[in-house]
């Protein structure tokens, strides 16, 4: 069996009476991308800053490569890299210097140093902006060259707070190939965004966290299908149609201004092609068929705002 590369049980950090997080499990298996979500003070970067070593939790136990946070702290932080929401660059040195002195830091030796920093200026198209000051970048190229940082002593994971946090839509599909190149390198990602669709696009699993607890957990299409509102929208060409149809499938939902029918339906091929069988059997023909499935806008609303909730879902919309 494959072992995690982050692997959180019963996680809890309180301030005061304040709650910040109540139990919470984790397991993000290697070269994957696993997205927390959850609003603002749901306890995202604080799981981020447990894990990286920055604060100790309270209770529970967390390994990173292997590493226990609390016990071997040195050996996690020598494998993980952190780009938090906020750029780490200095402003007062160019793309290049930056890269160098996180090198230095990292203990690379002047030679490798070299190597490694040119490698990564190629790697985040930053070549030509190298030695320039960082007053001429955009917050594109902040965002790059801060997590060129990140990388300079190849960590196994990395923890990426918020990532692309005020960036254009351009810079923010950059900052996704980036991302998709390194788990096809090997490299795992735990992300914290508020961003859903960067959450769809990128995550292999995610856990959804409200109030401190994950209240839940599967890979994205699991946890659309935990929100009802998919159907099918079928449209008929006369009103002829459209009352055969509203007649033959139950539980559908008719406008008789668009002659459209809307049939509830997971999306799926099995319940498309049931529908399309009785259609075809009564001898009625669909003008435009169109399939609407929830997003995980639908899932953020419909599962966090409810802290005080006792029970969690899982994948199987079950509570516990």
């Amino acid at each position: 069996m494959t072992t995690p590369a982050i692997d959180v049980r019963g996680l809890r950090k309180s301030y005061g009476a304040h709650v910040v997080l109540d139990g919470v499990d984790l397991n993000v298996p290697p070269g994957t991308v696993f997205a927390l979500l959850g609003p603002n003070g749901a306890g995202k970067t604080t799981i981020v800053h447990i894990l990286s070593t920055l604060i100790r939790a309270d209770a529970g136990r967390a390994l990173v490569a292997g590493f226990d946070v609390r016990r071997e702290a040195d050996s996690v932080r020598a494998e993980i890299g952190l780009t938090g929401q906020f750029s780490a660059v200095d402003g007062l040195l160019t793309g290049e210097e930056n890269l160098l002195l996180m090198a230095r830091l990292r203990h690379l030796g002047a030679k490798r140093s070299k190597t490694r920093v040119a490698e990564l200026l190629e790697q985040f198209d930053l070549v030509e902006a190298a030695r320039t000051p960082l007053a001429t970048y955009s917050g594109g190229m902040r965002r790059r060259l801060d997590l060129a940082m990140t990388l300079v002593a190849r960590p196994a994971v990395i923890f990426l707070d918020e990532p692309t946090t005020g960036l254009d839509p351009r810079s923010r599909r950059t900052m996704w190939d980036i991302v998709r190149g390194l788990v096809a390198q090997g490299t795992t990602v735990l992300l914290t965004t508020q961003q859903l669709e960067e959450a769809d696009q990128l995550a292999d699993h995610i856990a959804v966290l409200d109030g401190g607890r994950i209240v839940a957990n599967g890979t994205p299409d699991e946890l659309k299908r935990l929100v009802p509102g998919g159907h099918l929208r079928l449209r008929f060409a006369d009103a002829v149609a459209l009352d055969s149809a509203t007649q033959l499938l139950d539980g559908s939902q008719r406008d008789d201004t668009g002659l459209v029918l809307s049939v509830p339906s997971d999306g799926g091929v099995g319940a498309l092609r049931t529908v399309l069988d009785r259609l075809d059997r009564a001898g009625l023909e669909v003008a435009d068929l169109s399939i609407h499935t929830p997003n995980l806008d639908d899932v953020f609303f419909a599962l966090t705002g409810k802290a005080q909730r006792a029970g969690r879902v899982d994948t199987k919309g079950t509570a516990s």
